[in-house]
């Protein structure tokens, strides 16, 4: 057996290192504890990400100690592992922000011959976007955001790894880890139990790939299969059905919801079956809105529509339903299918390509500050106890899903009325259409203050 590639994860003390190597292993091999320096010895353990097979290695906290003492002869280890390694995840907690600490490690790393893939933990919610900000100047590069307890972002980690271990630790050939227009689409099919999600691709695939039935919750693990779609490369992966977590009970039902979510995390584009007798339920908006907090782009189709009463109607109830549930993004792309008889899949998969470039568009800062300009003329933001808010710039920071900086004076008083205004006209004017678009605010430096 070849040699598999070697990955460690490093950082200060209590940032997360032992709950991100549990998560990569798939086991709890590592104590986890609120505490810091509960890990002192190098851990080792195999682990699968996606495609990608590959050695971790989870270390002490690193610690400014003297070398002789306990928490030095740890830090020494963590400075083997680094060196033994063909890439180092940095991790940093997004939510406390920098700490001195991190940046003494960043300057030793910085020296450093093994490639490092900068990490902000705890990255998920509001909580941290300040910490994620502010690790950028650590001289690293963009930092892949994740939480490691709840399993987000490791698509975006799988992306960091692969230019680095590949082809030793990957076991698919070719890789499909391009992002251009030619990549293969990754779709994920989600939605409640007996929903149609396999009859749907075995529709598309013109075989019985998936076992399917009247019975609810058939499938139990993510499937992921490859198909081509008028010479387009598409990576389908069919999901367990998601009930409401107070209705799962069984322990390997909460497994395969779990699979579903990580399944959603690995995917570009997010297809959320709704079954067209049934209409509509809270389960189903509570299923989208986790595409979209994961920053997945969503497209949402009425499946069984060859067996609909009253279509028209339902159509636009559902309609309604979906801006008024998802009003962080109007406008989310409905359709309507029939997984038995094939009708509306073309149009389906052509709406999945078209959101997934949108998804990934980038825009040009001299095109984006020319219309940043024009929205703030034409509603100037407000002037919270008579001082004025100063907005300078803006910028788009990471496209997939597309982020922007907005930079300026006391824009932490900026309202939420104001930052939506600003996200819908982005949408709205330059291309971006119903995918998730991050705002984030920061205050502009002036580089003369010492």
């Amino acid at each position: 057996m070849a040699k598999l590639p070697v990955v460690a994860i490093i950082g200060r003390p209590n940032v997360g290192k032992s709950t991100l190597f549990n998560r990569l292993v798939g086991k709890k091999l590592a104590l986890v504890d609120d505490r810091p320096g509960v890990t002192r010895d190098r851990r080792e353990g195999d682990a699968h990400l996606i495609g990608l097979d590959f050695r971790v290695i989870d270390t002490a906290g690193y610690e400014d100690e003297d070398a002789a003492s306990l928490p030095g002869r740890m830090r020494q280890q963590t400075e083997a592992a680094v060196k033994m390694a063909d890439v180092a995840l940095f991790l940093i907690d997004a939510r406390v922000g920098l700490v001195p600490l991190d940046e003494e490690i960043a300057r030793w790393l910085r020296g450093s011959t093994t490639p490092i893939v900068l990490v902000a933990n705890k990255a998920e919610g509001r909580a941290g976007e300040a910490g994620v900000l502010d690790s950028l100047s650590l001289g690293l590069g963009d930092p892949v955001q994740l939480s490691a307890e709840h399993g987000e972002g490791l698509g975006d980690l799988f992306e960091a790894l692969l230019p680095h271990l590949e082809p030793l630790g990957f076991d698919d050939s070719p890789p499909d880890d391009e992002e251009g227009p030619d990549a293969p689409l990754k779709l994920a099919i989600v939605g409640r139990p007996n929903a149609g999600k396999s009859t749907l691709i075995n529709r598309m695939l013109g075989e019985d790939r998936l076992i399917t039935g009247p019975e609810a919750g058939i499938t139990r693990d993510s499937i992921a299969i490859d198909w081509m779609w008028h010479d387009r490369a598409v990576r389908l992966i069919d999901t367990a059905g998601m009930r409401k977590r107070a209705n799962v009970q069984d322990k390997l039902e909460k497994l395969s919801v779990a699979d579903a979510l990580h399944a959603i995390d690995f995917a570009e584009v997010v297809v959320l079956l709704l079954d067209a007798t049934r209409g509509l339920e809270v389960q189903d908006l509570k299923i989208a809105d986790r595409a979209l907090q994961e920053g997945r782009a969503l497209v949402i189709a009425l499946n069984k529509w060859d067996v609909a009463e009253d279509a028209s109607r339902l159509f636009n109830g559902v309609r309604a339903a979906l801006d008024e549930g998802l009003a962080q993004v109007k406008g989310v792309p409905l359709l309507t299918i029939s997984g038995a008889t094939g009708k509306g899949i073309d149009q389906l998969i052509a709406a999945a390509f078209e959101t997934r470039d949108a998804w990934s568009r980038r825009v040009g800062t001299g095109e984006l500050n020319r219309w940043f300009e024009r929205a703030v003329e034409a509603n100037p933001p407000p002037a919270p106890g008579g001082k004025r808010i100063k907005l300078r710039y803006l910028t788009q920071a990471k496209t997939r899903p597309p982020g922007f900086v907005l930079f300026g004076t006391r824009v932490d008083q900026l309202p939420e009325s104001y930052q939506r205004y600003l996200v819908n006209g982005i949408r709205r004017d330059l291309g971006f259409g119903a995918v998730p678009v991050r705002l984030m605010l920061r205050a502009a430096k002036n580089p003369f203050d010492s």
